[in-house]
């Protein structure tokens, strides 16, 4: 085991209270994911040529642009994802996605997968506007790519399958929330380094990220809100640690894992 995966077994064992030994058995058996089957073309996919294809383009190309720097910095090569565009449903290497999912990221194919319809539900279901809102999204979702390129998805996925559900569902918030504040080192980079952001994007970023808190999801569902059944983190927490990663720019400022304090 590299130092990397023994200082993550360290932490999830403070605070999760399961012993050193039980994980370390369980990272001990933790693989990487293997390369899965391509995904077909979907006949159904948008346009390349249509402006939100575009747009998901641009955002995806100029994330590219900052995760290759911030890699470099830390004398690592940056390898990006492929981008999917898919309508309804679409095939990837991690089994079938439907629109009901939302966007997501399939970490055996390292294929960024977003369904354009969801900016609409992020617009009229979610109450999050903006074309910052719908780059928050990619730039999440390219999030979890880096996790995997890092190891940290498989190291989690792996200890998540020994814990109980309670556990597993921390450990998913605290990979959810890096995944955001990622997404908020991007948008650092995007304003100072590529002036892409104006006055007022910064606020579509964190409006969408407080839109999809699991705790708003449950009230807005008429549910009380139950912190032990979340996996993606409150909204508090979610623009807390997307605002990190924007005033600092230092993915080494996401380290969800060894925060007392989510």
């Amino acid at each position: 085991m590299g130092l990397g995966t023994i200082a993550l077994v360290l932490i999830v064992s403070y605070f999760t209270g399961i012993s050193p030994s039980s994980l370390m058995q369980v990272a001990q058996t933790v693989q990487q994911p293997k390369p899965g089957p391509a995904a077909p073309i979907d006949p159904n996919a948008p346009p390349a040529t249509d402006e939100p294809s575009q747009f998901v383009r641009a955002v995806l190309a100029s994330s590219e642009d900052a995760w290759t720097e911030l890699f470099k910095r830390n004398g690592g090569t940056y390898e990006p994802p492929v981008l999917v565009l898919f309508s309804g449903g679409t095939a990837s290497g991690c089994g079938y996605g439907d629109a009901a999912s939302g966007p997501f990221y399939c970490p055996a194919d390292k294929r960024v997968y977003i369904d354009l319809q969801f900016y609409d539900e992020l617009r009229d279901r979610f109450g999050a506007p903006g074309d910052t809102a719908q780059a928050y999204v990619i730039a999440h979702e390219v999030g979890h790519h880096v996790q995997n390129l890092l190891g940290a998805s498989a190291d989690v996925s792996n200890m998540q399958s020994r814990v109980s559900r309670a556990e597993a569902n921390e450990l998913s918030v605290r990979l959810e929330l890096q995944a955001d504040c990622y997404a908020g080192a991007w948008a650092h980079m995007a304003k100072n380094t590529f002036g892409m952001l104006e006055t007022g994007d910064l606020e579509e970023a964190l409006g969408a990220a407080a839109a999809i808190g699991d705790d708003r999801i449950q009230r807005d569902a008429g549910r009380s809100t139950h912190p032990e059944s979340w996996t993606h983190g409150s909204s508090a927490m979610r623009t807390r640690w997307f605002k990190q990663g924007f005033d600092t720019g230092d993915p080494s400022a996401c380290d969800t894992f060894s925060a007392t304090q989510l």
